[in-house]
């Protein structure tokens, strides 16, 4: 056999479907075999393999193995002549193992090929070819040198910026998510080392294959999209733990006591400062919103209560100081409080959704307002006067990051994505389908055809040789390519040709029900689907399920009398009650069920949706399935609130 073709999948079904799909054009005219190992997935991506792909040799692991065992046991099985590693959040073109493979067999020194590779934004991904990380290289990256002087030769030797990536260069390290190998190279260098769990076995491999004797190459003649974002979260703390520790592996292995020594040192130093900046810039950009609401709501309102205190009583201390220091604190939490409910703080946010998020904080203030002391009461022209210039605020706040993120003004805050579809009409209609039902934000501009001219279409905007000026004519975000229409090859060259930084690709598969892409290397892939179109999947309404689990914990505290007579296990109740309030545990969350069942994560509950009433505790396995897949895609906090109230005696309950 001449190729195999061993894909290692974990948890990215979606992903993986795209790949194989791109893979299996790219074996066609060759004598190739696909191996999929499956290191325990809990997303249905088996099941997939199975229906989609028949011909796949899948090896489903009962554990998450980790990279470098799971892409041996592939190996090991493997019968071609040259051997490819690949991630699957991978596209290939059509001819792409067909040229690396001709390349490989007129080079008899290529023990192993690596390829070109961009991310889902059309943009080069540097590490394609890489140095050795020598200590020296590994200080100028860590340092920011490299980053500061890509293209030196003595800063820039970890990326290797001063190669074209236009040519053919003899390279040290390749990327693990391409590699083709030739057999003879694995037995001389060996398999993948297996004390890399994840990351640095493509290091460590490249450089046991130029020491048996053989040469890498970088190969740019074809080009794959790497979705780079998905399986690397590269600003999460766990991915600087997990690959610099992979680096101290490696020089442990290969490098003299002495640089080992040197290495370790700074790579510990790396891991801390790499970590604190992780940590700081997740911080950062979950918080700066929040806080930039809360200084600006908090200012606002002292500003409108000097002005009315200057219109009605001729003087800004009309109230005391100190009710006015807590009111403006309070209320401006509470507008906070509504803005979350109204998801103003989602990845999307609109004017209605601000609008709506402040008419619920004014109302919690009005609510505040008539409970508490006399002397805190402001009058109530204040309270009203207050919600509508915090509209106003809110809408600035977002627009301004919007602006600072985006280097673009838009009154839309981005909330709907002026979007394309490449392709001809049959399958255009079915993206269009998929668009609406998995309800995308996407405002929907027309089509651009592949084949012949619909002139007469209303929806044509025209042929895809005018892909480039339809996108900078219509201001495009978003454009999705039928790859049923169009080749991976050509998919890629337009990425390639269109290059703007604001738009976004997307590709949908043949027959498939997702339409996937992801921004850039370092942001996670995303995607519509009709199978996650569930009420849980979605951010907002897990914030709301958060916030309905902590004030019903507190309800109880009310209700603690009645509550320590009527509840079954009290002990229990109190354990519960201490793992909701810590996020441990949801009150209500799936039944417990055998195998995998895909759907929005939830944290374990309390309660399920079989306890809302007597005769769902004892269905089948089946029917509780359709009952979890039930509540995630309909949820409310009011079917929460219904389950808790029918089963109160069950707060104690133990699973």
């Amino acid at each position: 056999m001449l190729l195999s073709v061993v894909v290692v999948n974990y948890n990215v079904r979606y992903f993986l479907e795209q790949a194989l799909f791109s893979i299996r054009k790219a074996c066609l005219g060759l004598e190739a075999e696909i191996i999929v190992v499956d290191n325990h997935s809990a997303d249905g991506s088996c099941e997939m393999v199975r229906h989609r792909f028949p011909e796949v040799i899948l090896i489903e692991n009962k554990e998450n193995t980790g990279f470098s065992k799971a892409n041996n046991q592939g190996i090991r099985i493997a019968k071609g002549r040259y051997i490819l590693l690949i991630n699957p959040d991978t596209v290939v073109e059509e001819d792409c193992f067909k040229k690396v493979v001709t390349f490989m067999e007129s080079t008899p020194d290529a023990g192993a090929v690596g390829v070109k590779m961009i991310d889902g934004a059309g943009k080069f991904l540097p590490e394609s070819k890489r140095g050795l990380p020598t200590p020296e290289v590994a200080f100028y990256k860590i340092f920011g040198l490299a980053a500061l002087f890509p293209k030196s030769k003595r800063f820039g030797k970890y990326h290797l910026g001063f190669l074209s990536k236009d040519e053919v260069h003899e390279v040290d390290v390749l990327a693990g998510a391409f590699m083709m190998i030739r057999r003879e190279a694995f037995d001389k260098a060996g398999l993948l080392d297996e004390d890399y769990f994840m990351y640095g076995e493509d290091i460590d491999l490249s450089y046991r294959i130029t020491r048996s004797g053989f040469k890498n190459y970088y190969f740019p003649g074809t080009t794959i999209i790497h979705y780079k974002g998905e399986s690397t979260k590269r600003t999460s703390v766990n991915y600087v733990f997990t690959f610099y520790r992979a680096m101290i592996i490696f020089a442990r292995k290969h490098y003299s006591q002495s640089h080992a020594r040197t290495f370790s040192l700074l790579i510990h130093f790396a891991i801390y400062i790499r970590a604190f900046a992780a940590v700081g810039i997740r911080f950062l950009s979950k918080t700066l919103l929040p806080f930039l609401d809360l200084f600006a709501f908090i200012g606002l309102f002292l500003l409108i209560k000097n002005a009315w205190s200057e219109y009605r009583f001729e003087t800004p201390e009309a109230y005391p100081q100190q009710a006015v220091l807590i009111n403006s604190v309070v209320y401006a939490l509470l507008w906070m409080g509504g803005l979350m409910l109204a998801g103003a703080y989602s990845k999307r946010r609109t004017f209605l959704s601000i609008t709506k998020g402040i008419a619920f904080g004014t109302l919690a203030i009005a609510v505040f307002y008539a409970f508490v002391d006399e002397g805190y009461r402001f009058s109530r022209a204040l309270i009203v006067l207050g919600g509508i210039a915090t509209v106003g605020m809110a809408y600035f706040n977002r627009l301004l990051l919007y602006l600072l993120k985006y280097r673009k003004f838009s009154l839309r805050l981005g909330s709907e994505l002026r979007t394309i579809i490449v392709g001809n009409p049959d399958e255009v209609a079915r993206v269009q389908d998929l668009l609406v039902k998995s309800k995308s934000l996407s405002e929907y501009l027309g089509y651009v055809g592949v084949d012949t001219s619909y002139a007469e279409d209303n929806h044509y905007l025209g042929h895809v040789s005018q892909l480039a000026e339809i996108a900078e004519l219509f201001k495009v975000e978003e454009i999705i390519f039928c790859a049923k229409d169009l080749s991976a090859g050509r998919i890629i060259e337009w990425m390639g040709i269109i290059g703007r930084p604001e738009v976004m690709f997307k590709i949908v598969p043949e027959e498939s029900l997702f339409i996937i892409g992801s921004h850039s290397k370092n942001s996670p892939g995303d995607f519509y689907t009709l199978e996650f179109n569930l009420a849980l999947a979605k951010p907002f309404e897990q914030q709301k399920k958060r916030l309905f689990d902590l004030s019903f914990s507190f309800l109880l505290v009310l209700f603690l009398p009645v509550l320590i007579v009527l509840v079954r296990n009290r002990i229990g109740f109190l354990n519960n009650w201490l793992a909701v309030i810590s996020g441990n545990k949801t009150w209500v969350g799936y039944a417990i069920t055998s195998g995998n069942q895909v759907l929005p994560g939830l944290k374990s509950g309390v309660l399920s949706p079989l306890d809302r009433n007597a005769a769902a505790r004892n269905v089948n396995e089946v029917t509780a399935k359709k009952l979890n897949f039930l509540y995630a895609k309909d949820y409310s906090v009011e079917k929460d609130f219904v389950i808790l109230i029918k089963s109160l005696r069950n707060l104690g309950n133990q699973k």
